[in-house]
């Protein structure tokens, strides 16, 4: 018989500005002897292209996350009791050399998921989801990618670089990690360079939802699409934070006025556990930028309600 989760302290006799300063709160790797979900902690943001401070999110998020309790009364699931989840600290990236940080990050998942049957990722900025799709689909092939962002992030190069946080889903395409009929934009909303912008994505094989598609079709249009989309194949799920209004996440890297509401989005995300979910990343909160740490608090949620998918998932296969 196996042993039952460890899970975090009970916030009633433990306060919640006591205990590890684990994601919330919950028991280290190293402290179990595995783990269905593992949260990694990505301290990067050496691609950014605009106000940096994003290598503090995952410290950040984690301090959001106190605030997290056991049950999600809408999923009707509780996302560490069902199967062990924990902290897998944070990975070591060099901030002087994109390359070299690429690479370790992708060891370092790459180890984790060798004690983890899946990895969500704090970060950071979106540079780092391209190591995390390459370490996610050597376990599992091409992926699904839903990417909820105000940028489309498949531009080919900043000043001649080809690895930053405007380019990892161009790489991704250009290595094979993507199953492209089945990837997604959500929350598109941001002046492009150019015209031919959106075509060349879509050239790429990208749909996309934008945020106004949201605004005037609903949260539920936009949830159905993206299931069709989707199908049964093995899905990645990355959110920048921008995806979410500057009014509902002011701290990030390059925040885009008229984005998606924070309940938006926990509802579109709350749908998406009929999907094969396999892996996940949040990322670009800088919170230098916060303000009574509503980017901080908002994306901790999201890891909860990622969480709550996988749990989800778990529960209805017993």
């Amino acid at each position: 018989m196996s042993k039952p989760p460890t899970g975090p302290p009970d916030a009633r006799r433990v306060p919640r500005f006591a205990g590890p300063d684990t994601f919330a709160r919950l028991p280290r790797l190293d402290e179990v002897e595995r783990a269905a979900v593992a949260i990694l902690g990505v301290p990067f943001d050496s691609g950014v292209s605009y106000r940096p401070g994003a290598r503090f999110g995952p410290s950040a998020i984690r301090a959001g996350s106190k605030l997290l309790r056991p049950h999600h009364p809408f999923l009707e699931v509780q996302p560490w009791d069902v199967h062990q989840v924990a902290d897998a600290g944070d990975a070591a990236a060099n901030p002087f050399s994109i390359a070299e940080a690429i690479d370790a990050i992708d060891a370092c998942a790459r180890r984790v998921l060798e004690r983890a049957d899946h990895l969500v990722a704090i970060g950071g900025d979106h540079t780092i989801a391209l190591p995390l799709l390459r370490a996610t689909a050597a376990r599992h092939g091409p992926l699904a990618l839903v990417h909820f962002d105000a940028h489309l992030d498949t531009w080919d190069t900043y000043f001649d670089s080809p690895y930053t946080h405007g380019t990892p889903f161009r790489r991704a395409v250009e290595e094979g990690l993507l199953a492209l009929d089945a990837s997604a934009h959500v929350g598109i909303r941001c002046p492009m360079y150019t015209s031919g912008d959106l075509v060349e994505d879509a050239d790429l094989g990208f749909a996309t939802i934008t945020t106004v598609d949201v605004a005037t079709k609903g949260v539920d249009d936009a949830l159905a699409r993206i299931c069709e989309r989707v199908g049964d194949r093995r899905v990645y799920v990355s959110i920048d934070i921008d995806v979410l209004d500057p009014s509902h996440a002011p701290a990030t890297g390059t925040p885009e006025p008229g984005g998606l509401t924070t309940r938006e989005l926990q509802l579109i995300l709350r749908g998406l556990h009929t999907l094969d979910l396999v892996g996940a990343d949040v990322v670009e909160v800088a919170p230098a930028y916060d303000h009574a740490e509503l980017t901080a608090l908002a994306a901790a949620n999201l890891v909860y309600e990622l969480l709550g998918i996988f749990a989800k998932r778990a529960a209805s296969r017993r």
